[in-house]
Order: C-alpha cells, then sequence, then structure tokens
C-alpha cells in the first residue's frame, strides 16, 4: 500500500517537472547570413538586457561582431587573444570563409575554441564566460573562453575540518575544482565527462570516475538519471541528489556530499563516481555507504592504534544522541526499578517540583535546543556564537528554576546535542531519530525503542542504490572488508584491500 502511494507522488512530481518551460523555437534556430538579423535576434531574445555587450568591427573590409556578457569576460585577454592577431589580417579576396579560417587557426591556444551554428549555442557561451565572433555572410560564428568574472579563491573547508591532509576545498567554479581533481590523479584513467543540466540555468555538471574500477553500467545508469532531469534551475548539488539517491522517502541518504578534493579522489580510487555541480563547492559521491559517515579523511593519516577508538567513538555517539533521551524517558515512566536507587531518589525529587511529565519535558527542552541551533546558525557568526551559548545558559537555568523542567532532562539533552555533532553527515537524521525514540519511550516504554530500533536497523537494510547496499559491507558481511570499517589497519597492510563497491556479495542477488 505505501510503495502504491510512493509511486503515485513520485508520478505526480515528475508530471510536474516535465511541464516547465522549454526552450524558445528561435532559440534553437540557426543562424543566419545576415550579421545584423543575427544581431537583432539575439537582441530580441534576451530582450535588450543592459548587460548584453555587442561590438562591431570591420575588417579589411568584412563585418564582424564580438558579443559578451559584460563583466563575465576578461577584455584584456579577450584583446591578446584575438583582436591582435586579427588587426594582422591582410587578404585582398575580402573571402568571409578566409577570415573564419584566419580566426580559428590564430587565436591563441591557451584557449577552448568552439564552433557554434545556432542562437541557442550562443547564448550558452557568453553567459559560460566566453566571447563569441559573428561574421557577416557565413552561417557559423566562433566561441573563445576568455573566463573574467569574480569567484572565490581556494580555502579550506569549514564543514569538514581534519587535522592533517590538504587545506584545499573545493569552490563554486567547476573547472577549477576539476583541476583540483586531476592534480591529485595523474592517470589516464580518471574520467570526466560533462553535460548540462537545468531546462533555463544550462548548468555544468561534470560526472568523474576511475575508468579502470568503476562500474560502467552504474555509470550509465547515473547519466539517465541527470538527463531525466527537467527542471528550470539547478543552484545547487542539492537539486540533483533527490533524483540520484535509490530510497528518496528515506531519512537516510545513499548519496554522499564533500567539500574535500582528496576525500572525493580517495572515493573514485575505490571505484566510486562524484558529481561536481557548477555554482556550489559541495560533490556527490555515489554510491555511498552507512559506515562512510563514520570516517574521515584524517583516519587515513593516522596511526591505526588512534583511529580504532575515535571511529568506536562515533558509533557509541550515533547511538547516545539518538537513544539516550528516549530511554531516559521510558525508564523514567515505566521502568522505574531499573535506576540505582541514589539516581533513583534524585530523578524522584526532580520530578516531584516540575510541572511536565518527562514525555513533555524531552520534546520542549529538545525542540528550544533546535531553535536556538537554527537561530545561531542563520545569524551572523559573531552573533550566532553567542545566541547559542547564552541562550542555552539562560533558558536552561530559567527553566530549571521556575520548575518546568528537571535538570537531569537539561543535561541529557545537551548531551545528546554535543554527541550529534560528532558525526556531522548525519546530524539531519538524527534530529528525526531522536524526536522519534523519546516519543517512543515515552508511549510505548522500552519496547517501543526497542520497536524503533528494528525499523531503524530495517531501513538501513533495505536502502540501496542500483544495487549496492546502504548497509555495505556490514549487510551483507564481508569479513575482508572490516578492516577499514571500525578497524583500520596500517596502509602497509591494506594493499591488497578489495574495493568493497566492487565486490559481488555488495550486491543485491
Amino acid at each position: 500500500m505505501f510503495n502504491y502511494y510512493k509511486n503515485k507522488l513520485l508520478a505526480y512530481q515528475q508530471s510536474k517537472i516535465s511541464s516547465t518551460t522549454s526552450p524558445s523555437p528561435l532559440e534553437t534556430k540557426a543562424l543566419s547570413l545576415n550579421l545584423k538579423d543575427n544581431l537583432d535576434t539575439l537582441k530580441q531574445l534576451y530582450h535588450n538586457s543592459s548587460d548584453l555587450v555587442i561590438k562591431q568591427l570591420t575588417v579589411n573590409g568584412q563585418e564582424l561582431a564580438i558579443i559578451s556578457i559584460e563583466s563575465m569576460i576578461n577584455f584584456q585577454l579577450a584583446t591578446d587573444m584575438f583582436l591582435e592577431p586579427l588587426m594582422d589580417y591582410v587578404n585582398k579576396n575580402q573571402d568571409p570563409n578566409d577570415l573564419f579560417t584566419y580566426m580559428s587557426d590564430n587565436i591563441t591556444l591557451g584557449t577552448n575554441i568552439i564552433q557554434i551554428e545556432k542562437y541557442e549555442d550562443v547564448f550558452q557561451n557568453i553567459m559560460s564566460g566566453s566571447a563569441v565572433i559573428l561574421l557577416n555572410n557565413y552561417p557559423s560564428g566562433l566561441a573563445f573562453n576568455a573566463v573574467g568574472y569574480a569567484y572565490r579563491s581556494v580555502g579550506e573547508p569549514s564543514g569538514e575540518v581534519n587535522l592533517r591532509g590538504s587545506r584545499e576545498g573545493f569552490t563554486e567554479v567547476i573547472r577549477l575544482n576539476m583541476t583540483m581533481i586531476r592534480r591529485r590523479l595523474k592517470t589516464p584513467d580518471l574520467k570526466f565527462e560533462l553535460m548540462k543540466c537545468g531546462t533555463k540555468s544550462k548548468t555544468d555538471i561534470c560526472i568523474m570516475y576511475m575508468n579502470d574500477k568503476v562500474n560502467h553500467q552504474f555509470v550509465a545508469q547515473i547519466k539517465e538519471k541527470l538527463r531525466q532531469i527537467k527542471l528550470d534551475d539547478i543552484l545547487d548539488s542539492g537539486y540533483i541528489q533527490p533524483f540520484l539517491e535509490g530510497k528518496p522517502f528515506s531519512i537516510f541518504s545513499d548519496v554522499g556530499t564533500t567539500e574535500r578534493p582528496d576525500t572525493m579522489c580517495a572515493k573514485l580510487s575505490e571505484g566510486r563516481i562524484g558529481i561536481l555541480v557548477d555554482g556550489t563547492p559541495f560533490a556527490l559521491i555515489t554510491p555511498y555507504f552507512f559506515t562512510d559517515n563514520f570516517q574521515n579523511f584524517d583516519d587515513y593519516c593516522n596511526r591505526p592504534y588512534f583511529v580504532f577508538p575515535n571511529r568506536l567513538l562515533k558509533y557509541i555517539a550515533f547511538f547516545i544522541t539518538i537513544l539516550l533521551p528516549g530511554t531516559y524517558v521510558a525508564l523514567g515512566n515505566f521502568h522505574l526499578e531499573m535506576f540505582p536507587h541514589a539516581l533513583l531518589y534524585t530523578i524522584a525529587t526532580s520530578q516531584e517540583t516540575t510541572a511536565f511529565p518527562l514525555l513533555y519535558q524531552a520534546i520542549i527542552i529538545a525542540f528550544i535546543y533546535e531553535i536556538m541551533s537554527e537561530a545561531g546558525l542563520r545569524l551572523q557568526r559573531p552573533i550566532g556564537s553567542a545566541v547559542s551559548i547564552i541562550g542555552a545558559l539562560v533558558i536552561g537555568d530559567a527553566a530549571v528554576s521556575a520548575g518546568l523542567i528537571g535538570s537531569p532532562m537539561v543535561m541529557i539533552i545537551a548531551l545528546t546535542a554535543i554527541t550529534a555533532f560528532v558525526v556531522p553527515t548525519l546530524h539531519q537524521p538524527l534530529i528525526i531519530l531522536r524526536f522519534g525514540f523519546i516519543i517512543l519511550g515515552g508511549t510505548l516504554g522500552l519496547f517501543g525503542i526497542i520497536l524503533g530500533c528494528c525499523a531503524l536497523l530495517l531501513n538501513i537494510c533495505a536502502l540501496e542504490n542500483n544495487g549496492y547496499l546502504y548497509s555495505s559491507p556490514l549487510s551483507p558481511l564481508d569479513p575482508n572488508a572490516l578492516k577499514d570499517v571500525i578497524l583500520k589497519v596500517s596502509w602497509k597492510y591494506m594493499n591488497k584491500k578489495t574495493d568493497s563497491i566492487n565486490d559481488d556479495q555488495d550486491k543485491k542477488g
């Protein structure tokens, strides 16, 4: 029954997406031989926007036009690459074919030269930072890359802080991100495939993988999913992430994200697929497993005896975050006999002085914490930090003093809030799970907690993406891969490690 309604909802969403505006017939029309007609059509399609720059020239008696978007190109670079070689052109025949050949042969080699034949191609190139040259009495044009727009320089990613490893993070420029990947993996097996998504934005998307390690059938499935996206605008990798997920209704995502080039290179070397989206520093990784959330690049730079307790700590923090508040509520409501006598006296005293039962206390204080966390995130950084710290201290102390919430509950919620940041990639699912287990523990006791754990385990084991199980390599169990799950053996003994996503046992059937 659930699958029926899920498929109906997906079909409805796809029908809504498919109804997006298609390109104008005029955009797909071929260029005219008449330069004036071409320029008039371009102005009409661009609605005479003030940032459209058209420079008309006459070279050796032949008319041409250079078209660009203001502040998108470097005019000095365009002059050096194109105008200076063009000034040396002399041809008594005044044949546009000769001029076109001369331009394509003499523009500086440090740029990509593309021949274009449609108005749509003109717009895609000038909006990507290229300049387009159109000639009179010639049906084609030339586009050369002269990017000059401002962009953020390479810096350390704020969302993935490591003690060791590179300090470089992805930027919003896809070509620069591709360069950072290529600089680390100097092998011809690393392959980039560019495509455009978004009927309006025409966003550049790069699919990258190691040709000798990847599952090529999986690559074909990913490319097909991207081609079927019919959104008007794609402004972030999060726009396309739901289309790549195996179970979009699950609270867990089997498509990971990263801001670090070194992390992406490590995943590519394991046979996975990386996806870069122009305009965002967040790259996608697929397939992505549950155990990947508990690993980071530091693990592969530090000594093994330190990595094992560090990873174990992350798994413990995960279970503390989702289970501790709900278990405390369940024991306080239904199983008081399980508390030690000294602790039981403290809890009973706290309950006598508070106005709400444990279930309401847990929900209220957890809800207040999420409000403060969101406020601290959205405000300016100095103000946001002050709001989070002062708000937690003042509101928590005032709530306990007023008898609204017991001090043990404040301590438990604070502990679970802190442990949630130990596994930052699961922060959003942990919030949902925490509230879910609080409600289950407050209504059904420990039976509800056990029921929730079973449902959580079933969800993790049932999640799969194109045949790759989210629970891999724990289910089905791969003993060879366990040395890089909780344990982490030295690189000296990992050189024969089999990539888990290429093992037959990691795939269904």
